[in-house]
C-alpha cells in the first residue's frame, strides 16, 4: 500500500481544522464521506473528485476505502468506531474518544479484535511544543520531573454551540472537551500513569447549562503532581500569558475583548445553531490559514529538579539552575501534521501510535475521575474505572 484510502464520516468543523494536513500528506488520499447533509456530500465530491455517502455502512462497506476519519459529535464516536473496525477499517477518531470509560473501553477492545489501528486525535497532546518537552523530559538532562501547571482561561462556554455540547451527559462541558486536551497534554510530559485525581467541577451560568470551569490536582504513578485549571466563561484571555497567540497558532488582539459574548447575546437559539453549522464543511467554513505559530493549550511550566520548562507556541523556555535558554521551534508547515503522521506510520509502517486506543481509553477514565471527585469531594483513582469497564 503506497497511499492510505481514507473516508471521512462527519464533515464538521474537526473535519476542516484538519483538512490541511490531511490534502498535505504525501500518503494519505481522500477516498469518499459520509454527512447527514446532501449539500456537503456534493460539495465534497465536486471539490475531491470522489463519493459522498448518503449512508455510514455503503462507505464502510467501499472495499477501495482503507481507514476513515470520525469527526462527528462526541456521542456517536464510540458506535461508529465499532462499526468501522468491524468492517476491517484503521481508525483515526477525534477527541475525546467517546463520552463513558465503558465505550472507550469497546473501542479499544474492538481495534485489539480486528487487528486494525485506531489511534485518538487531534489533542494539544501532539502539539509539538509538547513532544519536544516530553523528549527533554524523558532525557533526564534537567532531572526527574515534579510538576506540570497547567492553565487555560478561554470563551469555550460562550462561542456557538449544539445543544448536546451544553449536555454533560451527551458529552458537553469542558470536561470532556477540553479537560481531555489538558490530560492529554500533562500525561505525554510526565510520562508516568496517573494514581490520581482530586477536582473541583462547576457550572456558574444557568444559561449554558454543563460544566464551564474546573481545577484538578493529578498524581502520578512516579510522584509527579499536576495542577489543572480551565474556565471557558469569557472573562480573562490566557494567551495573555503565550504572546497574544491563539490557541490555532494565529497572532490574537486583545482589543477584541467580549466578542464572544457580545456574539452570542444577539442570536436566537435557532441563530446559534446555524452559526455554529456555518463554521463547517460545505456551509461556508473556510480551511484555517498557515499559521505562523504552533497550535497551544494555555500556559504550561513542567517543573523538573533542575529546570523550569516554558512551553511556548514558538518553542521551550528553559529556566535553568544558573542560565536562561530559549529553545526555537520552527513554524509549522500545515496545522495538525502530527496527527496524521502518526495515524499514517501506524497504518502503513507498523509503526505503534502513542495515543491509541488504550491512550484514549486512560484519558477518559481521568475525565470521569474528575467529574466523580468533583461530585464526592474526594480523591480518585482513575485506574479502577478501567479495570470495572471490562479493560
Amino acid at each position: 500500500m503506497t497511499a492510505l484510502q481514507l473516508g471521512v464520516i462527519g464533515l464538521g468543523r474537526g473535519f476542516m481544522l484538519t483538512l490541511p494536513a490531511l490534502l498535505r500528506h504525501p500518503r494519505i488520499e481522500l477516498a469518499g464521506a459520509f454527512d447527514l447533509r446532501p449539500g456537503a456530500l456534493a460539495r465534497f465530491a465536486e471539490e475531491f473528485g470522489r463519493p459522498g455517502y448518503a449512508e455510514m455502512n455503503t462507505l464502510l462497506a467501499d472495499p477501495t476505502i482503507d481507514a476513515v476519519y470520525i469527526a462527528t459529535p462526541h456521542e456517536y464516536h464510540a458506535t461508529q468506531t465499532i462499526a468501522a473496525l468491524r468492517a476491517g477499517k484503521h481508525v483515526l477518531v477525534e477527541k475525546p474518544m467517546a463520552t463513558t470509560v465503558a465505550d472507550c473501553a469497546a473501542m479499544a477492545a474492538a481495534a485489539r479484535d480486528s487487528g486494525r489501528v485506531l489511534v485518538v486525535g487531534p489533542s494539544h497532546g501532539f502539539d509539538e511544543q509538547v513532544r519536544r518537552g516530553a523528549e527533554l523530559v524523558a532525557s533526564g538532562c534537567f532531572g526527574s520531573v515534579r510538576l506540570v501547571t497547567a492553565l487555560n482561561f478561554t470563551d469555550f462556554m460562550f462561542r456557538p454551540r449544539r445543544a448536546e455540547e451544553l449536555d454533560s451527559s451527551r458529552g458537553g462541558g469542558v470536561v470532556y472537551s477540553q479537560a481531555a486536551h489538558q490530560i492529554d497534554v500533562v500525561r505525554r510530559l510526565v510520562g508516568q500513569p496517573v494514581a490520581s485525581v482530586r477536582a473541583m467541577a462547576a457550572n456558574w451560568d444557568a444559561t449554558r447549562p454543563s460544566e464551564g470551569a474546573y481545577t484538578a490536582l493529578l498524581s502520578f504513578a512516579g510522584g509527579a503532581t499536576a495542577t489543572l485549571t480551565y474556565s471557558g466563561y469569557a472573562h480573562y484571555d490566557s494567551d495573555e500569558l503565550v504572546g497574544w497567540v491563539s490557541e490555532l497558532g494565529e497572532p490574537k488582539d486583545p482589543a477584541r475583548y467580549g466578542e464572544a459574548r457580545r456574539l452570542l447575546a444577539t442570536l436566537s437559539a435557532g441563530d446559534e445553531q446555524r452559526a455554529k453549522l456555518a463554521r463547517t464543511f460545505g456551509a461556508g467554513g473556510t480551511l484555517p490559514n498557515a499559521a505562523p505559530h504552533h497550535e497551544h493549550f494555555g500556559f504550561i511550566l513542567v517543573s523538573c529538579e533542575r529546570a523550569d520548562l516554558k512551553l511556548l507556541p514558538t518553542g521551550i523556555e528553559v529556566y535553568g539552575d544558573a542560565t536562561r535558554e530559549f529553545i526555537p521551534i520552527d513554524p509549522p508547515e500545515v496545522p495538525r501534521a502530527a496527527v496524521i503522521e502518526e495515524f499514517a506510520d501506524a497504518v502503513l509502517d507498523s509503526r505503534p501510535p502513542i495515543h491509541d486506543g488504550k491512550w484514549g481509553l486512560d484519558t477518559m477514565a481521568c475525565c470521569t475521575a474528575l467529574l466523580q471527585s468533583s461530585r464526592l469531594a474526594a480523591d480518585v483513582d482513575p485506574r479502577p474505572l478501567t479495570i470495572a469497564s471490562g479493560e
